[in-house]
């Protein structure tokens, strides 16, 4: 699905077909045909589109004569997007290409980045490029921000239920928001090498005015914000499941010493009664209060056992 935008009294418009100024977003479902005119009517390479098809591209971006491109990897809720792995969030690309006064962005999947601009969510003015670019590169980075609080309440939500014996789902969500946080680490790392070297090499033309770069440098710095935050949140996820391991490990220990200490003291009047039943000539066999005496005896002897082992607290 192709649509095409146009900056109409301060406002993101759509209109019914390519304009100069014209903002063109492509979302599922494609119709490859209608893309591959919209590359030979605009001489872009059509492979500039599929990039943002595949999702293990990583952030990058290139120039080619009159042509520049850049991908960007946005982040996502896994709502059954990705089957290929089971993180409860994921990053998925997108392809931005300018040629002249117009640009294209193409995405694997209907997601809020894109969305949130044409919903006037945030004023946009398109016919400046770079400012335009900037703006998608902040909202992104915001995204990352946003889904990273949402992981630490998922998490402080499990850190609850742990104190109510979580079953095994639980721990599955937990490892889900850790692949989520390897994702997340990763292209924020991959995001910012990008636009560290895109600021050096001056892409965007931001050094022709201070407010561009300035608002560049600041979008850098959100991205390291956004790093840190990744890093803080996967070392406070990894230590606190070792302290949960160590918990339950401990738990497991303290059931099994119970288990082996009543196994011992019932053990006791299982060998008297064993040896009693034995075919041959035992203390008391004659004794009509005999059975009264054994019993007796064993008990006595389960009580000291018990108490023995409640002093220790092995039971």
């Amino acid at each position: 699905m192709i649509t095409y935008y146009q900056n109409i009294d301060n406002k993101i418009q759509e209109v019914t077909e390519l304009q100069e100024n014209c903002w063109v977003n492509i979302y599922p479902p494609f119709d490859y045909e209608a893309i591959k005119t919209l590359s030979n009517k605009l001489d872009i390479y059509i492979d500039y589109f599929s990039d943002a098809l595949d999702i293990d591209e990583q952030s990058r971006y290139e120039e080619d004569d009159d042509v520049k491109f850049i991908l960007i990897k946005t982040p996502m809720r896994n709502d059954h997007l990705v089957s290929s792995t089971r993180a409860s969030f994921v990053t998925i690309p997108i392809s931005i290409v300018i040629k002249g006064n117009i640009i294209i962005t193409t995405s694997l999947f209907k997601n809020p980045l894109i969305d949130s601009i044409i919903n006037h969510k945030r004023k946009t003015v398109f016919e400046d490029l770079p400012n335009f670019i900037l703006t998608i590169f902040e909202q992104n980075i915001n995204y990352f921000h946003y889904y990273l609080r949402q992981i630490n309440l998922k998490f402080n939500e499990f850190e609850r239920k742990f104190e109510n014996n979580p079953d095994n789902s639980d721990f599955l969500d937990i490892l889900h928001l850790q692949n989520a946080l390897i994702f997340f680490e990763t292209n924020l790392r991959a995001y910012n090498l990008m636009l560290v070297k895109m600021k050096r090499t001056n892409f965007l033309n931001t050094r022709s005015s201070e407010d561009l770069d300035d608002y560049f440098d600041e979008i850098i710095i959100e991205n390291h914000q956004a790093i840190e935050m990744t890093e803080v949140y996967s070392r406070i996820l990894e230590s606190t499941m070792h302290t949960i391991t160590s918990i339950l490990s401990n738990n497991v220990n303290l059931i099994m010493k119970r288990l082996t200490g009543v196994t011992m003291v019932l053990m006791v009047p299982s060998l008297i009664s064993g040896l009693w039943g034995m075919n041959v000539p035992v203390p008391f066999q004659n004794n009509a209060y005999g059975f009264y005496v054994l019993s007796i005896l064993a008990l006595a002897i389960v009580m000291i056992i018990s108490l023995l082992f409640i002093k220790r607290k092995w039971l």
